[in-house]
């Protein structure tokens, strides 16, 4: 990692590696559970003018059509990334995640979800993002929120340090969750809590003791 980077993996404070650890674990989901809808499509459509946004959208309709034949969303979201982000440099996407994060803030968040998480954190709860979306999207709305560690689906960079246009592992769905969970906190970790909204939470309730599926329905 470069020198002055930021690893959005580790927001706030670090966490544990150990499921032996002594403050309860709180994981949340972020599209659709702390925000009103998904951030990772809202921002490729903030960054972009109005006509490259749809003529990208265009180009990933065979990817579309091939999603809805097998269902492998690893395949349609990196085919995104490819189309949008290939050749972004890492410092630049940064810089535009903390202004999207900062633009969208007050109409994304849902004040049901934020008081939960806040709750938690009086608790002494170690609160932990695992989202879907790219960490580097989701650091900036982690570090406002105050998150112990944030688990998401990597970008790939290559040696100029721009994005390559695929992963670094999988996306970071379903079964993904937890063992990205279990690489953090050890094989035998168990949740105080787990909230999401999709089939993509599943596994990870089945291993929370509060099982937090569509748990927030506010808007801002």
């Amino acid at each position: 990692m470069r020198k002055g980077s930021r690893d959005p993996a580790r927001v706030g404070a670090p966490a544990p590696k150990s499921s032996g650890a002594s403050r309860p674990i709180a994981a949340f989901d972020f599209d659709g559970t702390l925000t009103v809808r998904d951030s990772f499509m809202a921002f490729l459509a903030w960054r972009a003018s109005a006509p490259r946004f749809v003529s990208g959208m265009l180009k990933l309709a065979p990817a579309a059509i091939t999603y809805v034949l097998n269902r492998d969303r690893n395949v349609l979201k990196a085919s995104t990334v490819s189309e949008f982000l290939t050749g972004t440099p890492r410092d630049a996407l940064d810089r535009e995640a903390e202004a999207f994060a900062a633009a969208v803030w007050d109409r994304f968040m849902r004040p049901d979800a934020l008081e939960t998480w806040t709750d938690w954190g009086r608790r002494g709860a170690e609160r932990v993002i695992v989202t879907a979306s790219p960490e580097s999207l989701i650091a900036p709305f982690a570090a406002r929120l105050g998150a112990d560690r944030l688990i998401g689906t990597r970008l790939r960079f290559d040696a100029e340090d721009r994005v390559a246009g695929d992963f670094l592992g999988v996306n970071c769905r379903g079964p993904e969750k937890v063992r990205r969970l279990r690489a953090v906190f050890g094989p035998q970790v168990t949740l105080a809590a787990a909230y999401g909204d999709s089939a993509g939470d599943h596994e990870m309730m089945e291993i929370a003791e509060v099982k937090g599926l569509h748990a927030f329905s506010g808007r801002p």
